[in-house]
C-alpha cells in the first residue's frame, strides 16, 4: 500500500470517530396508543401532581394520628442572678464565747452575740430540665378529625384516578389527530403530485395549441391552492405531535412514531357502544368523590358538635436543674390528669356548628345536581357517538361516490370531453369530501374517547 493511500485511509477512519462522537444519537420511540397512554400515566405532570397530593394527604392522616399518640417534650432554660436575696436568722449567743469565771457582765454577754450567717434563696447561675411525657385520654374533636382525614385522603385518590382518566382521553384524541392528519396528507400529496402532472400536461399542450391558456391558469390556482393547503396541514400535524409530546410529559425534542393505524380504529370490532350500555352513575368517579365531600361535610359538622366535650389528657413531669440553692423545695416528679373543658364562649361553638350544618347542606344539593349532571353528560355522550358513527358511515359513502365523479373528470379532460372548470370544481368537490370524511372519523374517534372515560369505572 503506498503512502498516500495509507493517508486518505487514516483520514477517512478519524473522520469516521470523529463524526461518531460529534452526533447525538436520538433514540426514536415507537408508541402504540395504549403504551402512549401508559407513558403519559408515569410522566404527564398533571398524573404527578395529583400522586403528590396523596402523599400529602396520607401524610397528614398519620400527622392527626400521632396528635393522639404519647407525646415527650424537653424544655431547658438557663438564667442569672445578678443579686442573690438572702435569708437572714439574726443574731445568736455563742455560749463558747463566754468567759469561764462564774460571774458575768452585761458586756460579757453582749459580747458573745454573734450575727447568724445568711442563707442565699437561689443560685447566680442555674440551668432547669424539665422531661414532659402527655398523653391524650379523650378528645372527640380528635376522633373524628381522624376519619375526616381519612375520607380526604379517599378523595385524593380518587382525584388521582380522574386525572388518569382524563389524562388517558386526551392523549387519545391528540393521538388520533396525528393519524388524522396523516392519512389526509396521504390522499392530498397524491391529489398534488396527479395534479402536478396534469399542469406540466397542459403547459406542453398549450405549447402545441391545442388548449387555451386559462385552462392551464386554471389548473395551475387549483394546484397552488392544493400546494397551501397540505402546508398548512403539516403546520397542524407538527403542532399535534408536540402537543402530544407535552401531554406526554415527553421532551420536545425526543422523535416519536405511532405505529397504531387508523383503519385499526374505525373497525366493526371498535364499535362496542353502538348499544346503550347501561350506566350506574354511583360507579362513577366523579359522583364518588361528590360523595366523599359529603362524608366530610358530615365530619366538620360532628367535629364542631364535638367541641362541646371536655377532652382529657395524662402527663408526667420530671423537673431536673445543675445548681441546688440551700433551700430547695422544687418537686421533682409529677403526675397527673389534664381536663379542658370550655363553659362559655359567647355563642362561637353555636354559629360554627350551624356553618357547618350549611356546608353540610350545600355539599349534599351538589351532590344531587352532579348526579343529574353525570347522567346528562352520559346520555349526551352516547347521542353524540351514535350521531359522530352515522355521520362516519354518511361521508364514508360520500367519497368513494366524489372520488369516482373526480377520477371519471380528470380522464374526460385528457381525452378533451370535459373542461378545466369542470375539473377543478370536481376536484374541490373531492378534497372537501374527503376533508369532511376525515374529520368524521376523528369526531368519531374523540366521541368513543370520552364514552371510555364516563364508562371508564366499568
Amino acid at each position: 500500500m503506498s503512502f498516500m493511500c495509507k493517508y486518505l485511509l487514516i483520514f477517512i477512519l478519524l473522520g469516521s470517530v470523529g463524526e461518531g462522537y460529534g452526533q447525538v444519537r436520538i433514540e426514536v420511540i415507537k408508541l402504540s396508543i395504549s403504551e402512549a397512554q401508559s407513558y403519559a400515566l408515569q410522566n404527564n405532570r398533571s398524573v404527578m401532581t395529583a400522586k403528590i397530593d396523596i402523599g400529602i394527604a396520607t401524610k397528614l392522616v398519620k400527622e392527626n394520628i400521632a396528635i393522639g399518640l404519647p407525646q415527650l417534650n424537653l424544655a431547658t432554660n438557663y438564667q442569672h442572678q445578678f443579686v442573690i436575696p438572702e435569708l437572714s436568722f439574726g443574731s445568736y449567743l455563742d455560749v463558747d464565747a463566754l468567759p469561764d469565771y462564774g460571774y458575768l457582765t452585761k458586756n460579757d454577754i453582749q459580747d458573745a452575740y454573734k450575727q447568724a450567717p445568711s442563707v442565699p434563696l437561689g443560685v447566680k447561675d442555674n440551668t432547669t430540665f424539665d422531661f414532659t411525657v402527655s398523653q391524650l385520654i379523650f378528645s372527640g374533636e380528635y376522633l373524628v378529625g381522624l376519619q375526616a382525614f381519612k375520607v380526604l385522603k379517599q378523595v385524593s385518590e380518587k382525584a388521582l384516578v380522574k386525572t388518569e382518566d382524563q389524562t388517558k382521553e386526551t392523549v387519545a384524541n391528540t393521538y388520533f389527530m396525528i393519524l388524522v392528519l396523516g392519512e389526509s396528507l396521504k390522499v392530498l400529496n397524491e391529489s398534488e403530485a396527479s395534479m402536478g402532472q396534469t399542469y406540466n400536461d397542459l403547459v406542453k399542450m398549450n405549447q402545441q395549441g391545442f388548449n387555451e391558456e386559462t385552462d392551464v391558469d386554471q389548473i395551475k390556482i387549483s394546484w397552488s391552492n392544493l400546494k397551501r393547503l397540505i402546508t398548512s396541514i403539516e403546520s397542524q400535524r407538527d403542532i399535534s405531535v408536540q402537543l402530544l409530546k407535552y401531554q406526554l410529559g415527553m421532551d420536545f425534542g425526543q422523535q416519536i412514531v405511532l405505529t397504531d393505524s387508523l383503519q385499526g380504529f374505525i373497525t366493526e370490532g371498535n364499535m362496542q357502544y353502538l348499544a346503550a350500555p347501561v350506566y350506574n352513575v354511583e360507579k362513577s368517579i366523579d359522583y364518588q368523590i361528590v360523595n366523599n365531600q359529603v362524608d366530610i361535610s358530615q365530619l366538620l359538622l360532628k367535629r364542631e358538635q364535638s367541641k362541646y366535650l371536655p377532652a382529657i389528657s395524662a402527663f408526667y413531669r420530671r423537673h431536673e436543674q445543675t445548681n441546688q440553692p440551700s433551700f430547695n423545695f422544687a418537686v421533682k416528679d409529677l403526675v397527673g390528669l389534664s381536663l379542658n373543658f370550655p363553659i362559655f364562649t359567647s355563642g362561637q361553638r353555636s354559629y360554627r356548628v350551624s356553618q357547618a350544618r350549611y356546608n353540610l347542606e350545600k355539599s349534599q344539593i351538589n351532590k344531587a345536581n352532579a348526579e343529574q349532571g353525570l347522567i346528562m353528560e352520559f346520555e349526551t355522550a352516547l347521542s353524540n357517538y351514535q350521531t359522530a358513527y352515522s355521520n362516519f358511515l354518511t361521508n364514508k359513502e360520500s367519497i368513494i361516490l366524489t372520488k369516482k365523479v373526480y377520477d371519471k373528470s380528470l380522464i374526460k379532460y385528457h381525452e378533451g370531453v370535459s373542461t378545466s372548470f369542470e375539473l377543478s370544481q370536481n376536484q374541490t368537490q373531492y378534497l372537501t369530501a374527503e376533508g369532511v370524511y376525515y374529520n368524521s372519523i376523528l369526531s368519531l374517534l374523540n366521541a368513543k374517547a370520552k364514552l371510555d372515560r364516563i364508562l371508564s369505572s366499568y
